[in-house]
């Protein structure tokens, strides 16, 4: 509640969409996404739609999972690359944060869209500008698909959010 407010959010009625994507029905024009993997939570809140992932960088993945259920140029570039579980959860975390943000969630396929991760990432036949941003934060990587870039990320302690 602390973030919202922080954005003059005042009594805020959460509901959630047909696939389960919270929002915010009190307010008009006010978008969050948030995520979390083990102690770390991802919070995003935008004027426009926005998707977010977090995810540890588990060097032990089985990358099967990108050869099963990614693009063939995203399997490729992963085991091309000079870290391939370090590649994975770069795709896997701005993969996850586009099918947030189309609020769809894994009711998108995974390999129905491509990311292409070069000096912009984006995503191929992209008809809405999107932007994707991309962090690694103390072992976890932070995927973030809307329409701004981002340049930083707020850090709290949980303490500091009640």
């Amino acid at each position: 509640m602390k973030l919202l407010s922080e954005e003059n959010i005042d009594n805020p009625i959460f509901k959630t969409g047909k696939y389960g994507k919270a929002y915010i029905s009190n307010h008009e024009n006010i978008y969050f996404n948030f995520s979390h993997c083990d102690k770390l939570v991802l919070c995003s809140i935008s004027d426009r739609e926005v998707g977010v992932d977090v995810e540890f960088n588990d060097p032990e993945i089985d990358l099967d999972i990108a050869k099963n259920y990614f693009y063939n140029s995203e399997f490729e570039s992963i085991m091309n690359s000079q870290n391939p579980s370090d590649k994975f959860f770069s795709y896997w975390v701005l993969k996850e944060s586009y099918m947030k943000y189309t609020g769809l969630g894994f009711n998108l396929n995974l390999d129905s869209f491509e990311i292409i991760i070069e000096d912009k990432i984006r995503l191929k036949n992209d008809d809405k500008n999107l932007k994707f941003n991309l962090f690694d934060v103390d072992g976890y990587k932070v995927g973030i698909a809307d329409h701004y870039d981002v340049s930083d990320l707020i850090e709290y302690d949980v303490n500091d959010l009640f």
